[in-house]
């Protein structure tokens, strides 16, 4: 049985909206697309590419998958470790609206996504993992189906933008088990699903 990771960019004030930008996502009239870029350094640059060595399969939102499909099958370097991954293994989109792919290896998942990626994980081995998909994720965490989460927090508010943790969703705890800050000021960390929190009081 597979596990599932979650890898996300947020900054400091939980946005995940157009990282990578101007043009990534300009729903609701978001105007600060590609946050993140000042910061990718070869700190960062080397994070990401480990984080590529590990995967078996990729899960991805609707969103995420088109604005992976119009740039990745474009780099044919095979020494680009990030595109060899995304080119050649199985992905899987989470999708209601899409009636067909033509990313090679991509397979479409159309029906109850809870269900579907349930089974998938039963039916696959190694780490699927999945990359932004904000809306996406936020269902599966609702239902304890993401095992592993690897927040990249950038040094920088924005005030506006969609948000990975909003008001609804389900309290869970996690545990970290790995944390790093890189020579830009990212703070990324890992943290592995815990179950439910616990109270207490001072």
């Amino acid at each position: 049985m597979a596990t599932l990771s979650l890898t996300q960019f947020l900054t400091l004030d939980g946005v995940h909206q157009a990282p990578g930008g101007p043009e990534e996502d300009p729903s609701g009239g978001f105007v600060h697309g590609g946050w993140s870029v000042p910061y990718g350094d070869e700190d960062f640059g080397r994070y990401m590419q480990d984080v590529f060595t590990r995967p078996t399969a990729f899960l991805l939102g609707r969103r995420t998958y088109e604005i992976f499909a119009g740039y990745w099958p474009k780099q044919t370097d095979p020494a680009n470790p990030i595109a060899t991954k995304l080119n050649a293994l199985p992905k899987y989109v989470a999708t209601t609206t899409l009636d067909s792919a033509d990313w090679a290896g991509t397979t479409l998942l159309r029906g109850d996504v809870v269900e579907e990626v349930t089974a998938l994980k039963e039916r696959t081995d190694g780490e699927i993992q999945m990359h932004g998909s904000a809306g996406l994720a936020r269902t599966l965490l609702d239902h304890d189906l993401i095992d592993t989460l690897r927040l990249l927090v950038f040094p920088v508010i924005l005030g506006t933008g969609g948000r990975l943790f909003g008001d609804g969703v389900r309290p869970t705890a996690f545990r970290q088990t790995d944390g790093r800050i890189t020579g830009s000021g990212v703070a990324v960390n890992t943290y592995e699903l815990a179950g439910r929190p616990t109270y207490g009081s001072y």
